[in-house]
C-alpha cells in the first residue's frame, strides 16, 4: 500500500496564508499534557504578535516555560482544500509600552478590516459592547510575540 505524502508549501505561500489569517492555536507545555488555546494574532513580516488576557492557565504555563508551538490552517469548508503551517519557538512578552500600543492598534485595525464580531471583544477582557478601539486605550492584555522559530512544518492537500 502506497501512502501518499502531503506536499509542503514553499515560503512565499506560507508567509501568504499568515497574512490573511487572524486566528491561531498556541500549545503551551502543561504540567501532565499539552494544553492548546486560541489566540487571535497580527503579522508584521517579521514577527507573529498575540494578546493575552493577564489570567488563566496560559499565563501560569508561559511563566514556566515560553517554548510553544503556533499552528495556523487554511482550509476549505468541506475540507476540499487544506493548508497548515506549525511553527515552533518561545512566546515573549512585550514590555515596552510605545511598541505594545502600536502592535494593540494592529489588532484594532485587523479587527475592523475583517469585520469580526464584538463578541471577540470578550476574549481579550472586554465587553462586547465596548468598541474595538478599547483595546489600544486600555492595557488589559498581555502583548507577546513569537521569536527563536526553530521549526516550521508548512503542508497542503495535493
Amino acid at each position: 500500500m502506497n501512502i501518499l505524502k502531503i506536499p509542503k508549501l514553499e515560503r512565499r505561500e506560507y508567509d501568504r496564508i499568515i497574512e490573511e489569517g487572524y486566528i491561531s492555536r498556541i500549545a503551551f507545555r502543561g504540567d501532565e499534557f499539552p494544553y492548546i488555546a486560541p489566540f487571535l494574532y497580527v503579522f508584521d513580516g517579521k514577527y507573529l504578535h498575540f494578546l493575552s488576557t493577564k489570567y488563566g492557565r496560559k499565563i501560569e504555563y508561559f511563566r514556566a516555560n515560553p517554548s510553544v508551538s503556533v499552528e495556523i490552517e487554511q482550509y476549505a469548508q468541506d475540507l476540499s482544500a487544506f493548508q497548515f503551517i506549525s511553527l515552533q519557538g518561545r512566546l515573549e512578552e512585550i514590555g515596552d509600552p510605545t511598541l505594545t500600543r502600536e502592535i494593540r492598534k494592529k489588532f484594532v485595525d485587523m479587527i475592523r478590516s475583517k469585520r469580526l464580531s464584538p463578541v471577540i471583544l470578550s476574549a481579550l477582557g472586554h465587553s462586547p459592547s465596548d468598541t474595538p478601539d478599547v483595546i489600544a486605550r486600555e492595557e488589559r492584555t498581555l502583548v507577546w510575540r513569537l521569536v527563536g522559530v526553530k521549526d516550521i512544518v508548512a503542508l497542503r492537500n495535493a
